[in-house]
């Protein structure tokens, strides 16, 4: 069975929710080091004492601070990261698909979700170092294959990732580029969003899926785990 025994992993947005489940099933994975990166220090500073606390390996764990808004930072960051094994993109704008639902949403807000959700991780695969083996994972939802009503700007952003992620696979050939599409995962966005809405997407889920489940964050990071 493979492993990640040896390997030095990036995580954009691994101080919670999918990113954090990653960095969380790496370290059970043998991971030599393990980078978790969001843009609230705070955060970041929580998810290595949780990592860490959690003993899920003898992996190195650090954290750093980037904000995937600012290009010019972001590419400054990531040529400043040397030589990596594989990279994990979660990091996103959730503001996108809960505060801009279509049509009561700003350009310049929706924009925003571009920044980090598809601006981000192209910025990275522009100036990453892949060792031999290495792996790009970006990651999108669901929208892009079933819309739901109001959340019109959500499916552009996926679909553009996922697009983008077959031109990266044939740009950066062998490195290895994946999109993991997620479906309904408990998240802490969630309850950033009215409760109403919360209930009515959560329900709408669980009603849809054929296990009448709602993923959990270190379940999906099996799946990032394959692509790596």
């Amino acid at each position: 069975m493979a492993t990640l025994k040896d390997k030095y992993i990036v995580i954009f947005g691994g101080t919670s929710g999918v990113g954090f489940g990653v960095a969380h099933a790496s370290l059970l994975s043998d991971a030599a080091e393990v980078l978790v990166v969001s843009s609230n220090p705070e955060r970041v500073a929580n998810a290595v004492k949780r990592l860490q606390d959690g003993k899920f390996g003898k992996g190195k764990i650090r954290g750093e601070v980037a904000n995937a808004k600012d290009q010019e930072r972001l590419k400054t960051f990531v040529i400043g990261l040397g030589e990596v094994d594989h990279i994990v993109w979660t990091s996103g704008d959730s503001d996108i698909l809960t505060k801009n639902l279509f049509p009561n949403f700003t350009v310049d807000a929706a924009k925003a979700g571009f920044d980090v959700r598809f601006w981000g991780p192209v910025v990275v695969a522009q100036n990453a170092k892949f060792r031999a083996g290495g792996s790009l994972t970006l990651t999108g939802g669901v929208l892009l294959v079933k819309p739901m009503s109001g959340f019109s700007l959500g499916s552009g952003v996926v679909g553009a990732v996922d697009s983008v992620t077959r031109g990266l696979a044939v740009d950066l050939a062998p490195v290895r580029v994946n999109h993991i599409a997620l479906g309904a995962v408990s998240l802490q966005w969630w309850q950033r969003i009215p409760e109403a809405m919360s209930e009515m997407i959560k329900k709408d889920a669980v009603g849809k899926t054929l296990v009448k489940h709602i993923a959990t964050p270190l379940e999906v990071a099996e799946a990032y785990l394959f692509a790596m």
